[in-house]
């Protein structure tokens, strides 16, 4: 008898299918300079989630880093015009928080000159000054942060520009949103903390 408990115990511990991981979603930016792979904040959750949906969507699949300047930032999406971000899909609420800053690596939401401070959902930055852009805190919204490809982001923002910070040869964006257990983040570069 104890024979047959211990088989079907055996049986039943191989029917029961293991718990998939945990994953986080990830912000990819794919470049003919390379990858660039970044955390997304839940503490900025209205940023989060337009990320997230406009990278699903394809949004920024046909647009290019249109503001790269070395020492600030690489600045990408729908470019600015004289009337602000009139091709945005839509303005958000920002979103300050005061743990998360405008340091090395930080991506942030472009926005215009407007008094409430609205980001626009169609634009987004990554810091690319080492001593970080602590000017910008609490006035533009940091959403996520990278953790692998900032040499990527350094050989962006070392291109030739034109006088608008353009660069000369378009370089396009190919925006998603990956899937990664806490051990592929930890492989990447990443430990999550939550």
């Amino acid at each position: 008898m104890p024979t047959l408990l211990l088989l079907l115990a055996c049986l039943a511990s191989f029917s029961i299918p293991p718990k998939p991981a945990k994953t986080y979603p990830i912000g990819q930016i794919k470049t003919s300079k390379g990858e660039i792979l970044f955390w997304l904040y839940d503490e900025t959750p209205t940023h989060k989630a337009s990320f997230v949906k406009l990278a699903k969507a394809n949004y920024w699949d046909t647009l290019t880093f249109n503001r790269v300047i070395n020492n600030f930032v690489a600045q990408g999406g729908c470019p600015d015009t004289p009337a602000g971000f009139s091709d945005s899909p839509y303005l958000l609420k920002p979103e300050f928080v005061p743990t998360i800053r405008h340091i090395y690596g930080a991506v942030g939401a472009g926005r215009d000159n407007n008094p409430e401070m609205l980001s626009a959902g169609c634009q987004f930055y990554i810091v690319q000054n080492k001593k970080g852009l602590a000017r910008l805190d609490d006035k533009f919204t940091v959403f996520g942060q990278v953790f692998k490809g900032m040499d990527v982001v350094d050989a962006i923002v070392a291109v030739k520009t034109d006088k608008t910070d353009a660069p000369l040869e378009p370089i396009k964006l190919d925006v998603n949103i990956i899937n990664l257990t806490a051990a592929e983040l930890k492989k990447a570069g990443y430990t999550v903390t939550n």
